[in-house]
């Protein structure tokens, strides 16, 4: 059996450009970020595209469960390919194939299109497992937290970005001569091209691990680990770790999702903010991914350190209750001061809590990293549905009722009756939430490691332990 040492960084180097790890780091970020910025980049239009296509509201809701369904499963994929071909050619796929619905969303001409577009173009947010499986091939454990958490953090930061630079694409399509009703249209288009160009820059310039790709490592009769050492899908989802941090990512993830997707209506209908000042409060929040998530997978290397695996889960635990608290504090605030003080505090919480769950998620199988990351990424999303489908029939409800009990009083009377029906069934929505959340956070203290997964996967101080800087071969296909 031939050994050979690691190129595992063991340092978050971000301007060494020589390094492999660190090249890898920068790509698959941007590459997050550009998916992100598509998945979500017809949001800012959506006034346009509800005129052009003549879309009722209930369509229009459709639209936004269909992007979040299609990434569930995709991410159950995913990861699963990325343990067996290596994440270079899932990512380049992904990238490339992914950009035909984005493109294809500039195009389309009736409702079904664009909600059958809207199914496919979620499917790009399974670049999330990707990027973090990536990372976790590229650096060593004791600061695979931090490097993931980061890459995560600034992959999210698509999501938000695509408030200020779609708008500006389309700015700068329309000074060339495009009507403003078609602008949205050709954003998406160009939105498209650069995910398809960032799939041609994935596949030449990384490669799945430090010391090379799985092809060739395996055409080398070299391997990350032999034969007898690979592990069934079978035996990830077994595992009832890989379904508590299911249901943590549902928890903090999936939460953020939703909260982000229906915080402005929510600051205008409570605190009678404009919809440009509840839009930026917003972006704001979003844009706390460029640190907040850092410091969840910093902290979660930290504490790894100090109480290895287990002190990883007990700060997981903890952030993850002080997400659900900050959520109940804030709906039941009333003051627009503190409620944006506690805003601040849960996007904080919640973004942290992310960084921390991929803290922990290399060490539940070091054998199928992929596997892990792609069922936990979709517990995001499962999330996301599930919160918002709470959210959306309290406050259908409730406006309805709102509606009946004001009939006949006047439009303005009855549309204040409506915003402040669904202010209130929306706070009640985030109360429920955020005590759920309170409890996930007791429930990832079930996650236990056994003492030999604590030698073995846990390094002292800043050293990386020799059953991670060996690579075994023999390998036989």
């Amino acid at each position: 059996m031939k050994t050979t040492q690691s190129l595992k960084a063991t340092k978050l180097s971000l301007f060494n450009f020589k390094s492999i790890p660190t090249r890898t780091f920068w790509i698959t970020s941007i590459s997050f970020f550009m998916c992100f910025f598509a998945w979500f980049g017809i949001v800012p239009f959506m006034p346009d595209v509800v005129k052009d296509l003549g879309l009722t509201p209930t369509q229009k809701w459709n639209s936004i469960i269909l992007a979040v369904s299609g990434t569930v499963f995709a991410r159950l994929l995913i990861g699963k390919l990325c343990d067996k071909y290596g994440p270079r050619l899932c990512y380049t796929w992904l990238l490339t194939l992914g950009a035909i619905p984005v493109i294809a969303c500039g195009l389309v001409q009736t409702p079904l299109q664009f909600l059958v577009c809207r199914l496919f173009i979620g499917f790009i947010g399974a670049s999330f497992v990707i990027t973090q499986v990536h990372t976790s091939l590229m650096f060593a454990p004791n600061v695979v937290g931090t490097a993931n958490a980061t890459s995560a953090g600034w992959g999210n930061l698509g999501g938000g970005a695509n408030r200020l630079g779609m708008p500006l694409i389309a700015a700068a399509v329309v000074s060339f001569g495009v009507a403003d009703a078609e602008a949205w249209r050709y954003s998406m288009v160009i939105a498209g091209i650069v995910c398809f160009l960032m799939g041609i820059v994935y596949y030449f310039f990384t490669q799945d691990t430090p010391e090379g790709n799985f092809k060739d490592l395996r055409a080398a009769g070299e391997e990350v680990t032999t034969k007898k050492d690979k592990v069934g899908f079978s035996t990830v989802i077994k595992d009832y770790r890989t379904w508590i941090l299911f249901v943590v990512y549902a928890a903090c993830f999936g939460i953020e999702l939703t909260v982000y997707g229906t915080m402005d209506d929510y600051l205008q209908n409570t605190f009678q903010l404009s919809r440009l000042t509840a839009g930026n409060i917003v972006l704001s929040f979003a844009l706390m991914n460029i640190f907040a998530r850092t410091l969840g997978g910093f902290f979660g290397d930290k504490f790894g350190k100090l109480k290895g695996l287990r002190g990883r889960v007990l700060f997981l635990a903890a952030i993850l209750s002080l997400e659900g608290i900050m959520l109940v504090t804030f709906s039941t605030t009333t003051s627009i001061v503190l409620g944006i003080m506690f805003l601040i505090m849960f996007s904080l919480t919640v973004q942290m809590a992310e960084g921390a769950t991929f803290s922990v998620v290399p060490f539940i199988n070091k054998k199928a990293i992929g596997s892990v990351s792609g069922i936990v990424g979709a517990g995001g999303n499962v999330g996301a549905f599930l919160a918002a489908m709470l959210l959306k029939s309290k406050s259908a409800v409730a406006e309805k009722a709102a509606l009946v009990s004001n009939q006949g009083l006047g439009e303005e009377v009855m549309k204040s009756a409506q915003s402040a029906a669904a202010s209130s069934a929306v706070s009640s929505g985030y109360f429920i939430i955020g005590f759920v959340v309170v409890l996930t956070g007791v429930l990832a203290l079930a996650i236990r490691f056994s003492t030999e997964d604590e030698v073995v996967l846990e390094p002292n101080l800043n050293e990386v332990s020799p059953e991670l800087i060996t690579v075994k071969a023999d390998y036989k296909s």
